[in-house]
C-alpha cells in the first residue's frame, strides 16, 4: 500500500467519526486542466477553506493547495507534537515552509491544506470591536460568521500545569482584570479559545470543508498557481496557470472560471497573494519590468505595508529538559491591546524542550516591502519588514521587555520552575533598547501587502481588474486581536456569505430586467 493511499484511508475514517463528508480531493492536475468551476480559490488555508465552504453551498469551486493533505499527519494533527513541522522544513513538500527575511529573522508559513491553522498553537480570539468598526465590516454578520466558525473547530481547553502558573504570573504582573475563559479582545488575563480539541487533536480550517456541499468542491493539492488568466482585453480574470509543487516538473496546466459570472479569489496569506499578483503582471510596473513580466495593471501598492508584529522572548527554565510540549492557552493583553503576552513550551530538537514567555506589539508603526525573488511561484518571495525601524516601535519594544521581565520573576513562575526572583535582569535604556534590537523576532502575525484601500476595494476586489478578489490576512493594515486566526477563519465566511447574497441580487435584478413588462395578464 502506498504511503498517499494509507493516508487516503486514515483521512476518511478521521472525518467519519467526524461525521463530515469532505469533498473531492486529487493530487493529479490532469483530473483539473481543462475545466470550468464557478469559483478558483487560490490557497487552501485559515480563509479559503471557510470561503471554500460557504461558496459551495449554491456554486462549483476549485480550491488549489500548494502543500498536502494534513490528515493522517501526526506533525499536525498531535497536540503532543506541537512545534515539531517547524523543525523539520524543506524546499517543497514539509507541511511548514521556512523563509528568512531580509532583516535575518526567520520565519514561516503554512504549505498544507489548513495553511497557517496546521502549524499554529492553535490560540483562538476574536478581533476587539474597534477593529470590526474600523474595517466597515457588518457587526452582526460578524457575529454570526464567528459563531459558524466556533461551532465547528474550537472548543474551551483544560489548562496544563504550566499554562496554569503563567496565568497567575500575568496577573502578579499587573494584567488586570482576570476574564477567564472568553472569546473576547478584551483587556487583562484570559484563557482563549483553541482549536485542539479534548483529547488533543487539532482541527485546522480544513475541517470546514466539510461543512460546505462535498459535491460542488474540488480540492487540488500539491499545485502551485504561477499565474492568473486574463481576458484579451486584460480587463478581467478568465482562470488560472499552476503547476506541480514538487519541482519535478516546470509544465503548466490550465483551469478556468464559468463565463461572465465567474471569480478568481486569492487566499495565499500574506506572502503568496501579493507574490502571485506580481507575478500575474498587477504590480508596481518598474518592478514587472525587471523580471520581464507583461503589466496587466499598474498597481504601485501590491507588496507595500508589509507588516510583522515585533515580538521578544524570555527562556525561563534554566536549562533544556523534556516536557510535554504545550501551545498557548493563556493570554495577558495590556492597557490599550498595547502587548500581548503568551507562554508555551517548545521543542528545541526532537528529544528536548525549553519555556518561553513571550510577547508582541499590537500596532507597530514599521512597514517593509515584499518583492519577487524570482519567476518560480514554488520559490519564497523576497520581504523585509523593518523591525524596529520606528522609533516608536523601539521605545515600545523596551517597555514590553519590562512587563517580559515582572512576569518571569514574579513568585508563581519562580516557585514553579525553582529559580530564584531577581530584582532587575535588564535595566537603563540603553540596555534595555540593546535588548530588543538583538533579540527581536517573529510573532508569525505578519500581514499586508494587498491592504483594503490601496490594491483591493472595500468588496476585496482587486483595482482596475474584474473578477479577482483578494481574501486574506494580506489585507489587513493591523493584525486582528491576540493573533489573526479567529479573524481569517471569520472573514472566510463573512464574504463567502457576502458574494452569494451579492451574486443573488444580481440574478435577482437580471431576472426582473429579462422578464416582460406591461404583458396583458391572463384571465381567471
Amino acid at each position: 500500500m502506498s504511503h498517499l493511499v494509507f493516508l487516503f484511508i486514515i483521512s476518511m475514517l478521521i472525518n467519519l467519526s467526524l461525521g463530515l463528508q469532505m469533498p473531492y480531493m486529487t493530487t493529479d492536475p490532469k483530473d483539473i486542466a481543462g475545466k470550468s468551476f464557478d469559483y478558483i480559490i487560490v490557497g487552501g488555508g485559515t480563509a479559503g477553506c471557510s470561503l471554500a465552504a460557504t461558496l459551495s453551498e449554491k456554486y462549483s469551486v476549485l480550491v488549489i493547495e500548494r502543500g498536502g493533505s494534513p490528515y493522517g499527519d501526526p506533525l499536525v494533527e498531535e497536540r503532543t507534537n506541537f512545534g515539531y513541522s517547524l523543525l523539520n522544513t524543506d524546499d517543497y513538500s514539509s507541511v511548514a515552509q521556512s523563509f528568512t527575511s531580509l532583516d535575518g529573522i526567520e520565519n514561516y508559513r503554512g504549505r498544507v491544506l489548513g495553511g497557517s491553522s496546521a502549524i499554529n498553537g492553535g490560540f483562538y480570539s476574536r478581533a476587539s470591536d474597534e477593529f470590526v468598526k474600523k474595517a466597515g465590516w457588518d457587526k452582526d454578520l460578524v457575529q454570526d460568521s464567528y459563531k459558524w466558525v466556533e461551532s465547528k473547530v474550537v472548543f474551551m481547553p483544560e489548562l496544563t500545569q504550566w499554562q496554569s502558573v503563567v496565568q497567575f504570573g500575568f496577573l502578579e504582573a499587573g494584567f488586570y482584570p482576570y476574564n477567564g475563559y472568553s472569546l473576547e479582545h478584551t483587556q487583562g488575563t484570559k484563557i482563549g479559545g483553541s482549536i485542539y480539541d479534548q483529547c488533543g487533536k487539532r482541527h485546522t480550517s480544513a475541517d470546514l470543508l466539510g461543512f460546505g456541499k462535498p459535491n460542488c468542491t474540488t480540492v487540488l493539492l500539491n499545485a502551485t498557481v504561477k499565474s492568473i488568466i486574463f481576458d484579451g482585453n486584460k480587463t478581467r480574470a478568465v482562470g488560472v496557470r499552476f503547476m506541480k509543487s514538487d519541482g519535478s516538473s516546470s509544465k503548466t496546466y490550465k483551469v478556468h472560471v464559468e463565463k461572465h459570472k465567474g471569480e478568481v479569489i486569492l487566499t495565499a496569506g500574506a506572502l503568496g497573494s501579493p507574490q502571485i499578483l506580481l507575478l500575474s503582471g498587477i504590480g508596481p510596473e518598474k518592478h514587472l519590468r525587471d523580471f520581464e513580466i507583461p503589466v496587466v495593471v499598474d498597481l504601485k501598492q501590491v507588496g507595500r505595508k508589509m507588516s510583522d508584529n515585533p515580538g521578544i522572548s524570555l527562556l525561563v527554565d534554566r536549562f533544556s529538559q523534556n516536557r510535554t510540549l504545550e501551545p498557548p492557552q493563556v493570554a495577558a493583553i495590556a492597557e490599550g491591546f498595547k502587548f500581548i503576552l503568551e507562554s508555551e513550551v517548545l521543542p528545541t530538537n526532537i528529544t528536548t524542550t525549553r519555556i518561553s514567555i513571550a510577547a508582541k506589539i499590537a500596532f507597530p508603526k514599521s512597514k517593509g516591502r515584499l518583492k519577487l525573488n524570482s519567476t518560480d511561484p514554488r520559490e519564497n518571495p523576497s520581504v523585509k519588514f523593518n523591525y524596529l525601524e520606528n522609533k516608536e516601535d523601539l521605545d515600545a519594544c523596551q517597555e514590553m521587555a519590562l512587563h517580559l521581565q515582572h512576569v518571569a520573576r514574579s513568585e508563581t513562575v519562580t516557585f514553579f520552575l525553582g529559580t530564584q526572583s531577581q530584582d532587575k535582569l535588564v535595566a537603563g535604556d540603553e540596555e534595555l533598547k540593546s535588548f530588543c534590537e538583538k533579540n527581536v523576532r517573529t510573532y508569525y502575525h505578519y500581514h499586508g501587502g494587498c491592504v483594503v484601500g490601496s490594491v483591493v476595494d472595500e468588496h476585496y476586489k482587486v483595482n482596475g481588474v474584474k473578477r479577482l478578489r483578494v481574501i486574506d490576512g494580506s489585507t489587513f493594515e493591523e493584525s486582528p486581536g491576540t493573533n489573526p486566526m479567529a479573524t481569517v477563519l471569520m472573514l472566510g465566511r463573512y464574504q463567502g456569505i457576502k458574494i452569494l447574497k451579492e451574486r443573488e441580487a444580481a440574478e435577482e435584478e437580471k431576472e426582473k430586467y429579462l422578464s416582460p413588462q406591461g404583458s396583458p395578464q391572463p384571465q381567471p
